[in-house]
């Protein structure tokens, strides 16, 4: 049987449910590994094509990792795009199951799609899913290690100060235990990635451990698409002879942060990245179209060192930009 005539599937993932729309047939399961081996079981047996979910802040991983164990091709979409398929189907309703319809439709039209291969979800390598857990666990200490700093910066009372100091006290050391179990991870896992990466001037540990985790695609695909990736290509707003300004947006917050804190580092201590964010200001660009350009560039440059396995050469990055 082709892929054209096998059916496609769309869930639903919430905290506690998934809502499985498979052809006509729909069923709602719990959010645990029976459930997932349930959703799994019965997508095997309508012999799907393509199953199409949401990314839920991490609610949708066991899923995938199920489907994915039983050889069931995934496309984990962003729900706002997800959403603004089902509102181009005048499906302005939102529940489970209206949702989980509308990714089946979605998934219709992705497995059909000429560039189907970019919305498949690769597996992700078990360390790497660690190393993934514990770049989110970091910054929720280091949030909350800023919050009580604030806290005792406003604090007066003897007691309230005790406290707020022993909590700090507590996450400080999280943190050291969570910056030992990342180095272990690295060093048993991405060792040669690290070395590469760290011949970077103004690429340190943070961004280095934020692009091992959060972007497995880097070094595997070309400038244009990583950066799109990230959220860091201009984008196209034109319409007949309206010809809108270029922007970024989309991508990968969490990446584009520290991307952006290493590229302020870079364009400070890096001389092939200042040259060429100081020649884009010469050339009339603003401040900001400048940085982000910059962004771009050294995102370019680490995704191909680590797709040539190469160490920084700084020889090889002063080029003239391009001001267009």
């Amino acid at each position: 049987m082709g892929s054209a005539q096998r059916p496609n599937a769309g869930i639903d993932v919430s905290k506690q449910h998934l809502d499985v729309c498979c052809g006509t047939e729909e069923r709602r399961l719990a959010n645990d590994a029976q459930g997932w081996d349930a959703a799994a079981a019965m997508l095997l047996r309508a012999n799907v094509d393509l199953v199409a979910l949401e990314a839920t802040g991490g609610y949708e991983r066991g899923m995938v990792c199920a489907l994915q164990g039983a050889d069931i091709v995934v496309a984990r979409v962003n729900p706002r795009q997800a959403r603004d398929f089902a509102k181009s189907l005048g499906k302005l309703a939102k529940t489970d199951k209206v949702d989980a319809r509308a990714l089946r439709d979605f998934a219709d039209v992705l497995s059909r799609h000429q560039d189907r291969q970019k919305y498949i979800t690769e597996p992700v390598e078990p360390h790497r899913e660690e190393l993934a857990a514990l770049v989110t666990r970091r910054k929720q200490l280091v949030e909350m290690r800023v919050a009580e700093g604030n806290r005792l910066g406003q604090a007066r009372a003897h007691t309230t100060v005790k406290s707020i100091k022993n909590v700090i006290k507590t996450l400080d050391r999280q943190l050291a235990d969570i910056d030992h179990d990342i180095d272990d991870l690295l060093e048993e896992h991405f060792k040669s990635q690290r070395s590469l990466l760290n011949s970077v001037k103004g690429v340190g540990p943070v961004t280095i451990v934020t692009l091992l985790a959060l972007v497995p695609e880097l070094g595997r695909l070309a400038r244009r698409e990583i950066a799109k990736l990230v959220g860091v290509a201009p984008l196209a707003c034109d319409s007949g002879q309206h010809q809108g300004k270029r922007r970024i947006w989309g991508g990968r917050a969490d990446v584009r942060s520290v991307l952006y804190m290493a590229t302020l580092t870079a364009i400070r201590y890096n001389p092939p990245i200042r040259l060429f964010y100081e020649r884009l200001l010469a050339a009339g660009k603003p401040k900001k179209v400048a940085i982000v350009a910059s962004m771009r560039k050294l995102l370019t440059i680490l995704n191909a060192m680590l797709r040539d396995q190469a160490m920084w050469d700084a020889a090889k990055h002063v080029v003239q930009p391009s001001v267009t």
